[in-house]
């Protein structure tokens, strides 16, 4: 290196990382899977309007996109999706079924054939729709989720298993679908099937719980006919919550439920190695996989406090071996085949990945979707894992990044400004990994702190259950706790500190910004602002009952969702804000966003509210996000006096 540091302004330092860096290496592999031998992933492609492919893994290590443009991996169900696709091998070809992202129809594809739709498309609503699939070839079915609207609005729905003919029979003929559960259950997903095939188990649950809160594990018997027979709830309850089921290689249930609370493993009903961590999360899209059972007896999971690890554990002895690399964090998609194991697994120097692990040697190694550094490491920021005291003493967990550059720093008689990031959900976490979006502030000299605010996953049910009822209470006491503390010890600029969160988290940032004075300006992404609308009709079916929980019951306090909502606060505003939002968002719809800003009319306060055109719930084109990032930027540049060098000016308007 050699060269000297210069002294520059924070906010105002050279970086490499631009918004189009970052936004190129946005997503992340998901939904990893076994096709014979080989292992298939879906992948995003921020460049090509945000589609996601499917990525076939060669045996020689080459790996080739199998679907090209427009095909989109991607389901629908719940709105947040599930497993897209699942495939086998016949006659040493693969055969693969996947859901459009367009039309929601189930298709199945042969390497060299065009794909072929196996399921109609609906004139009803919002269609049929598809997800959690389980490839049965020997009853030439796709046994899987089916969600079907029943009419226009967005709770007129209903969930059962069916099974699907592989013969393409039902593409033209919804009577071809086979229905294999009776509805009991507003929300179902996949069947898991025992090794004989014999018994099929699956977890259903209903309004107004989400699976977080109370799920029933199922298992019904499987006739020779392949009907099933004598469901019957052997797990779960309205306060216990089952994240996974599968069935062990000698034909034992195996589930993760959170009965002490913690997600810990049951099998046939006996606890396996309990443990004060989690082996399970939240059931945010339908097959999430937590662990997987090896055919040696071993249990490949995810595990523990905050992030987890991967980690294969011994039934027997309780021991759990971590995979040693770099990873710091490991996403809810798990495969095992024989002895492999392959999960996606990044850090705080490397984004997501596919990795296997040899469970004989222990080695782990990465063989999908490679991290290639964008940009010089030397520019990623440095986290530093912290716990904060809150109200009432309670711990606050959280990720702080401060503003990190090889050849800057900062005057000697400043404090740098900070960003405050709320996540969505609300019941999510931060993950421990290497975001470009962070690294962009980060490297001009703002710091960014990641609140895992009272009701996150990872530390327990009872730290989850701190956010029933307090929904725009804890969430904000949290998060302006932690902006306070490190204005207190000296690490951020008390007079420059900003929020900023998408979906739960831009309603965390619109409540902070209207209940309390800590920030100097906040981003608000797709946000919830007007409870009294959202939820009844205004939002979709999977979480329109979820303020039960995180407000209380509609029925006995109506008055808290209109006191709690941004919206009736709008009057006490006075933080420049900036407000992006996706106009096919049916999750946040841009209905919340207008009526907020209506009621802010003629105050004065500074502000922009960009929309885009084609982006639903969480943007997934390069040009929005690189749009969005440099407008945030602007903002901060503005509030906090910064000139930051080759950024567009956002135009504010009061």
């Amino acid at each position: 290196m050699g060269e000297t540091v210069r002294n520059l302004a924070y906010g105002e330092w050279p970086s490499p990382i631009d918004a189009a860096t970052a936004a190129a290496h946005d997503g992340s592999p998901e939904s990893v899977g076994f096709v014979g031998d080989e292992v298939w992933w879906t992948e995003p492609r921020p460049t090509e309007a945000g589609r996601r492919t499917l990525v076939r893994r060669h045996a020689d290590g080459t790996e080739e996109p199998v679907l090209p443009a427009p095909w989109n991996v991607r389901s629908r169900v719940i709105e947040y999706g599930g497993r897209p696709w699942a495939g086998t091998v016949r006659d040493g070809v693969p055969l693969v079924v996947f859901v459009n992202f367009a039309d929601q129809r189930l298709h199945r594809y042969e390497p060299g054939a065009e794909p072929r739709p196996l399921t109609p498309v609906s004139p009803v609503g919002q269609g049929l729709r598809w997800a959690d699939p389980v490839l049965l070839p020997e009853r030439g079915e796709v046994w899987c989720v089916l969600e079907e609207f029943t009419g226009d609005g967005p709770s007129d729905v209903r969930r059962v298993l069916a099974a699907v003919p592989l013969d393409g029979s039902a593409a033209g003929d919804r009577g071809a679908v086979r229905e294999l559960s009776d509805g009991r259950h507003r929300f179902v997903t996949g069947p898991r099937l025992s090794p004989d095939g014999r018994r099929a188990a699956w977890l259903g649950w209903d309004h107004p719980r989400m699976p977080w809160d109370g799920t029933e594990l199922l298992v019904a018997d499987v006739a020779a006919d392949g009907t099933l027979r004598d469901a019957r709830t052997v797990a779960g309850g309205p306060e216990e919550s089952v994240a996974q089921a599968d069935w062990t290689p000698d034909g034992r249930l195996l589930y993760a439920s959170d009965r002490t609370g913690w997600w810990n493993l049951y099998r046939d009903g006996e606890p396996v190695c309990p443990r004060e961590e989690e082996f399970g999360g939240p059931l945010w899209k339908l097959g999430l996989r937590w662990f997987a059972p090896l055919d040696s007896g071993l249990i490949a999971v995810l595990h523990g406090r905050g992030a987890p690890a991967l980690g294969i554990l011994d039934p027997e002895t309780c021991e759990v071996v971590d995979a040693a690399g770099p990873w710091s964090e490991f996403t809810p998609t798990l495969a095992a085949h024989g002895e492999r194991v392959v999960a996606v697994g990044a850090g705080p120097r490397s984004a997501h990945e596919v990795v296997e692990l040899d469970t004989r040697t222990g080695h782990a190694r990465v063989i999908g979707a490679r991290h290639e550094d964008a940009v010089d490491p030397a520019y990623y920021p440095e986290p530093r894992v912290r716990t904060f005291t809150g109200p009432d003493g309670r711990e606050i967990h959280a990720q702080v990044y401060p503003p990190h550059h090889p050849g800057c720093t900062g005057p000697a008689d400043e404090r740098p400004p900070y960003v405050i990031w709320a996540h969505g959900g609300p019941t999510g976490r931060a993950p421990l990994v290497l975001d470009l979006e962070i690294a962009y502030f980060t490297s001009r000299g703002i710091g960014v702190a990641e609140v895992n605010y009272g009701g996150s996953t990872g530390y327990g049910r009872e730290y989850r259950n701190r956010l029933r009822e307090q929904w725009g209470v804890v969430d904000v006491e949290d998060c302006a706790a932690v902006a306070l503390a490190l204005a207190d010890e000296g690490t951020a600029d008390r007079d420059r500190l900003a929020v900023r969160g998408g979906s739960a988290g831009g309603w965390t940032t619109a409540a902070s910004l209207t209940t309390t004075d800590v920030y100097a300006c906040g981003t608000i992404i797709y946000p919830v602002l007007d409870l009294t609308g959202w939820g009844t009709g205004e939002t979709h079916d999977f979480e329109s009952q979820y303020l039960e929980s995180l407000i209380g019951p509609r029925a006995e306090v109506p008055e808290r969702y209109a006191e709690r909502s941004p919206a009736a606060r709008a009057d006490r505003l006075t933080a420049p804000f900036l407000m992006l939002q996706g106009l096919d968002d049916v999750i946040c719809p841009p209905a919340q966003c207008e009526r907020f800003l209506a009621r802010l009319a003629g105050r004065g306060v500074p502000h922009a509210y960009l929309t885009f055109e084609g982006e639903g719930h969480g943007f997934r084109r390069a040009e929005t996000m690189v749009r969005a990032l440099e407008a945030e930027l602007s903002l901060y540049a503005q509030v906090f006096g910064m000139k930051p060098p080759g950024v567009p000016a956002l135009e504010l308007d009061t």
